[in-house]
C-alpha cells in the first residue's frame, strides 16, 4: 500500500508541475486531503518557517527592485560584460551566479539574458555558450546564497542537531563547491557547439532577409537609462543587510539572549533583518510601497511560497507516515552508496521544480534515516535537478531571448542546451561539496 501511496504522491507532483508555480501548490493540496482523509495519514505541520523566510527575503528584495536597485545591478553587470566581450562565456555565468547569491532567488536574471546574448552575437560568439551556462549558474547559486530558503532551512534543521553548524560553515562548503561547478561548466561552454560561421542551421536562417535584418539590428542594453542615486543606495543597503546576517551568523554571542544561554535562531534573525532592511531601504530611498508588488521578484517569490506550502506539506505527511517501514532499506543503500542520496535529491528536484521544496521534502528524510550532517550539507548542490526537463521559466526565457536560435530545446526534448552544462555543474558541485564537508563539518 505504501508503494501505491508513493506512486500517488508522484502523480500529484507531476500533475501540479504541468501547471507550475501556484498550480503545483494547490494540486498538492488535493493530494494532502486524499492522504489524510482517504489514506488515513496523520497530517504534519505546514512549512511555516520556510514560507516566512521566503516572504521576508522577497519583501526586502522587491523593495530593492522598486527602488531601482536591480537596474543598478544590471548596469554594473553589463559594464563588466561589455568591457570583456571576448570572455563573455566565462564571465556571464559568474554574473548571474553573483546576482542569485545576493538576492537568494534566480528569478532576477531575466533582464541580463538579452544583454548576454547581444554581447555574444556582436562578437561572433555562439550565444548558446554563455546563455545556457548563465541560466544554469543562476540556479546553481541558490545553495550558496545566505538568503535562500534552501540554505536557511538546512541551517535551521542541522544547527539544532549540531550547534557547531552555522551559516558560515554551510557556506564554506556550498560556495566553493558551486563555484567549482560553475567554473567547469563555463570552461566547457567556451568550445561547445559550432562557431556561428560554421553552423549550417544558422547560416541557412540568415538567407531569410527579414530574419537577417532582425539579427543585425538587435541591440539590448540597460546603459542608456540614467538611474537616480537612490538606486545605488538601495544596493549598498541590501549588501549591508547580507553582511549583517553573515556577521551575526559568525558571532553567535550577538544573538544570545541576555541572562540566558539561549540564542535566537538564524532563521528568525534572517526574517528580522530582511524586514528591517526592507523598511530602511523604503524610508531612505523614499520608494512608493504601492510599486513593490508590481516587480518580477515579488510575483515570483509569492508563487514560490504557495508552491512550497502545498508541496512540502503533502510530501512531509507521506514521508513521516512511511519512514518507519522504509528506513532500514534506505539506510543500507546510502551506507553502501552515499551518492545515492544525491541521486534522490536530484530526482525529487526534477519533479518539484524547486530547490527549497526539495530541501524541505528530503532533508527530514535524510535526518530520519540517520545520515551525517556533513554528508547532507556536502550533497546540497544536488537539490538542483530541474534543468533536466527544460520547462523551468529561466530556461524557457533564455531560449526565447536567444534571437539566433542556438540555445534550444532539441528534437528529442532531452537533448537541450542546458543538459550537459547542468550535469557538469551539479555533479562537480556535489563531489567537491562532499569532500569539503568532511573537512569543514567533519
Amino acid at each position: 500500500m505504501l508503494y501505491l501511496e508513493f506512486l500517488f504522491l508522484l502523480v500529484m507532483l507531476y500533475i501540479g508541475s504541468r501547471y507550475g508555480g501556484i498550480g503545483l501548490g494547490v494540486v498538492s493540496g488535493i493530494g494532502l486531503v486524499v492522504e489524510v482523509f482517504i489514506f488515513q495519514m496523520p497530517p504534519t505541520s505546514p512549512p511555516v518557517t520556510v514560507m516566512l523566510i521566503i516572504l521576508a527575503v522577497v519583501t526586502c528584495a522587491s523593495i530593492l527592485e522598486a527602488a531601482g536597485g536591480l537596474k543598478y545591478m544590471l548596469q554594473v553587470a553589463e559594464r563588466l560584460l561589455r568591457a570583456n566581450p571576448k570572455r563573455v562565456t566565462l564571465i556571464a555565468p559568474f554574473v548571474t551566479y553573483a546576482m542569485t547569491f545576493m538576492l537568494g532567488t534566480g528569478h532576477a536574471v531575466y533582464s541580463i539574458m538579452p544583454i548576454i546574448g547581444d554581447v555574444a552575437l556582436k562578437n561572433g560568439i555562439r550565444p548558446e555558450r554563455p546563455m545556457a551556462a548563465a541560466s544554469v549558474a543562476s540556479q546553481v547559486g541558490i545553495t550558496a546564497s545566505p538568503l535562500s530558503a534552501a540554505v536557511v532551512f538546512y541551517l535551521a534543521q542541522l544547527s539544532e542537531i549540531n550547534p557547531n553548524i552555522t551559516l558560515f560553515s554551510i557556506l564554506m562548503v556550498t560556495v566553493p563547491a558551486t563555484l567549482c561547478g560553475t567554473l567547469l561548466m563555463a570552461l566547457y561552454s567556451m568550445r561547445r557547439g559550432k562557431e556561428l560561421a560554421d553552423d549550417p542551421a544558422y547560416q541557412e536562417r540568415l538567407k531569410d532577409p527579414e530574419w537577417r535584418a532582425k539579427i543585425e539590428s538587435t541591440t539590448a542594453t540597460s546603459l542608456d537609462e540614467v538611474l537616480p542615486s537612490k538606486a545605488r543606495n538601495s544596493v549598498l543597503l541590501f549588501i549591508l543587510a547580507i553582511a549583517t546576517i553573515v556577521f551575526i551568523a559568525m558571532v553567535p554571542e550577538v544573538r544570545t539572549i541576555a541572562g540566558t544561554d539561549k540564542a535566537i535562531s538564524m532563521s528568525v534573525v534572517i526574517q528580522m533583518m530582511m524586514l528591517c532592511f526592507g523598511g530602511i531601504i523604503l524610508l531612505v530611498t523614499k520608494t512608493n510601497p504601492r510599486s513593490v508588488p508590481d516587480g518580477v521578484v515579488f510575483k515570483s517569490g509569492m508563487v514560490a511560497a504557495i508552491a512550497i506550502f502545498g508541496i512540502a506539506w503533502m510530501s512531509d505527511t507521506y514521508f513521516k507516515f512511511a519512514m518507519p517501514q522504509f528506513k532500514s532499506g534506505i539506510i543500507e543503500m546510502v551506507e553502501l552508496y552515499p551518492w545515492s542520496f544525491a541521486l534522490a535529491l536530484f530526482v525529487v528536484s526534477v519533479v518539484v521544480n524547486s530547490q527549497a521544496a526539495t530541501a524541505r521534502m528530503m532533508l527530514p528524510v535524510g535526518l530520519a534515516i540517520g545520515l551525517e550532517p556533513a554528508l547532507l550539507i556536502g550533497l546540497m548542490p544536488a537539490v538542483y535537478g530541474y534543468f533536466f526537463i527544460p520547462n523551468y521559466p529561466s530556461d524557457i526565457a533564455t531560449v526565447n531571448f536567444d534571437v539566433t536560435g542556438t540555445t534550444k530545446i532539441g528534437k528529442f526534448y532531452f537533448n537541450h542546451s542546458f543538459m550537459t552544462v547542468g550535469l557538469i555543474a551539479v555533479i562537480t558541485g556535489s563531489v567537491v561539496g562532499y569532500l569539503l564537508a568532511q573537512i569543514v563539518i567533519g
